[in-house]
């Protein structure tokens, strides 16, 4: 059974190494979207343009809003 599958599974190896490299990604992915680290960091960088005028405090609160979704979502 062992070379059948060698035979017959050789020609999709590409594919699964592929479809397990999307799923590396995506999970590194989500690991960064929850990462608590990288959740601190973005939300300094909206405080920060807020505080610096390129954005407004709507913006600030939408954008903090968001990034709380993704980390819980």
């Amino acid at each position: 059974m062992g070379l059948v599958k060698l035979l017959f599974g050789w020609p999709l190896a590409p594919v699964e190494a592929l479809i397990r490299l999307g799923e590396l990604i995506e999970e590194q992915v989500e690991h960064q979207l929850r990462d608590p680290a990288a959740v601190r960091r973005q939300l300094e960088e909206v405080e920060e343009a807020r505080a610096a005028g390129l954005i407004t405090e709507e913006e600030s609160a939408r954008a903090t809003e968001e990034i709380l979704q993704r980390m819980i979502g």
